[in-house]
């Protein structure tokens, strides 16, 4: 009987997925992930047989009392947001969780792979093939699901795509954007994963996880342009290399750059499935890609309603669709040896006679652009002369998360071409402190790509600036 799920890349996007459903079929779920206060920020954190560890497999840390007691393993990680050494990275991790895998007690490792192109060469897919042999090597039992194009709010190559449709109405693209995938619905693989969990494999298996089209990129971003509302028009280009291409990608999409490469280095090659053995498995209706698209447009409202934004009603009601899912962000980081609580108390004095710490010019000349196109940003609020507190507003800015000593964030209230937000954060490292200034932004379409980019140059001066001022002001 199964009773204890390790879920191995908990905080990625189908590991965030899959372990509040695994919680709510009643199994105990150990979620791991590098930065455990991502996965504090998941909704599902509190439920009360979801255990989460922080844990760095590229650390080579010791499984043993981690794989204890655990019945099946969900292997869900990838190297590829490591940059050009992610192979090797990606290699190291399996080995090191196989050597562990040997002595446990583990029943089954459930793998999420990838599709295998039948011709030609790729870093990320030989990584992924690779994972899947030496997972194989211990003695517990490896059934290795291999998955194209994932359709969902969040999936980075759904993503991708999605920004390119919406901020660009002139597509310049790779001629090999006519290359063919199997897209599947996120739903359509979530379950999958879970009814695995109800069979007794006797031997490996490698099975293809396949949506029920035979698609290429291009007529993807095509259907996804029209449900969207959106003409599109797309120009493949045969001199657009993939690195040239992954630099384009970098401008258009907010998508991890790392990740995009990655993801950009497979479009040339077809990527066809048989998923014929994974559904006489496990049967189930597969949604067509144009369903799966529809859903996954209704669902991105949800990236606002979150813990990231403070549940905010004005964040959710600002919120439109073709806002970028992934947000650009631009910030600095400071290291002092200042106290967290002088850092906060500084902090909370944002909007008082000091103004924003650093090049009040600057932020009055903004103030003045949101007042000339309607904006209310001339008007000064601000509740308590030496506090912050949820809900509170600062001029144009209104506080949608706080946690004393550690963390602020304010969402812009200024007229914008997107969503955005301000966050303070302090991290205690013991002998000294980390202050990071951070915006973070959701562009709108094309206008919101340029707002960004001309607006980015001032944010790395002013964060610098404030972040110095506060480390000054705190010593005074």
């Amino acid at each position: 009987m199964i009773n204890n799920v390790l879920v191995v890349g908990a905080s990625g996007y189908v590991g965030s997925q899959l372990v509040p459903l695994l919680a709510q079929k009643g199994y105990h779920v150990t979620a791991t992930g590098r930065d455990s206060k991502i996965l504090h920020k998941r909704a599902w954190s509190k439920l009360p047989n979801i255990n989460i560890v922080q844990l760095n497999l590229s650390d080579n840390p010791d499984l043993t009392s981690m794989l204890t007691d655990i019945d099946v393993v969900y292997f869900l990680v990838h190297g590829m947001s490591h940059g050009h050494d992610f192979v090797n990275v990606e290699l190291d991790i399996a080995k090191n969780f196989t050597a562990y895998l040997k002595t446990s007690q583990v029943k089954q490792l459930i793998y999420l792979g990838s599709l295998q192109p039948q011709q030609g060469h790729s870093a990320h897919f030989s990584a992924r093939k690779k994972t899947g042999e030496i997972l194989r090597e211990s003695h517990v039992i490896v059934t290795e699901l291999r998955a194209g194009i994932i359709v969902g709010p969040g999936s980075a190559a759904f993503e991708v795509m999605r920004d390119f449709v919406y901020h660009l109405p002139l597509l310049i693209t790779p001629k090999w954007m006519t290359s063919n995938n199997s897209p599947i619905a996120l739903e359509n693989l979530l379950y999958y994963l879970l009814k695995l969990l109800t069979l007794t494999p006797e031997q490996h298996k490698i099975m293809d996880v396949a949506g029920p089209e035979l698609i290429t990129y291009q007529k993807q971003m095509h259907i996804i342009a029209r449900l969207a509302g959106k003409k599109v028009r797309i120009i493949p280009l045969a001199i657009l290399t993939p690195k040239l291409a992954s630099y384009w990608f970098k401008i258009i999409t907010s998508v991890p750059t790392n990740i995009a490469k990655a993801l950009v280095g497979g479009l040339q090659y077809d990527l066809t499935a048989d998923g014929k053995q994974l559904q006489a498995l496990i049967p189930q209706t597969l949604l067509s890609y144009e369903q799966a698209v529809s859903k996954t447009l209704k669902q991105e409202i949800d990236v606002i309603d979150t813990e990231t934004w403070g549940f905010d009603p004005d964040a959710l009601s600002r919120w439109r669709p073709g806002y970028g899912y992934y947000p650009k962000q631009a910030g600095y980081t400071l290291k002092t040896t200042i106290s967290a609580a002088s850092l906060w108390q500084q902090i909370q004095l944002i909007g008082t006679e000091q103004g924003y710490f650093f090049a009040n010019y600057l932020w009055r000349i903004r103030e003045w652009m949101d007042y000339v196109v309607g904006g209310d940003a001339l008007q000064r609020f601000r509740q308590h002369p030496q506090k912050l507190a949820l809900g509170d507003r600062i001029d144009s800015w209104k506080v949608i998360g706080l946690k004393e000593e550690q963390f602020l964030s304010l969402l812009l209230g200024m007229k914008a071409p997107g969503l955005g937000r301000l966050e303070f954060n302090i991290e205690d490292k013991g002998d000294y402190r980390l202050l990071d200034i951070r915006a973070w932004w959701h562009p709108a379409g094309l206008s919101g790509l340029l707002y960004w980019y001309a607006m980015m140059p001032a944010h790395l001066f002013i964060f610098k600036g404030m972040a110095k001022a506060i480390d000054k002001k705190c010593k005074q």
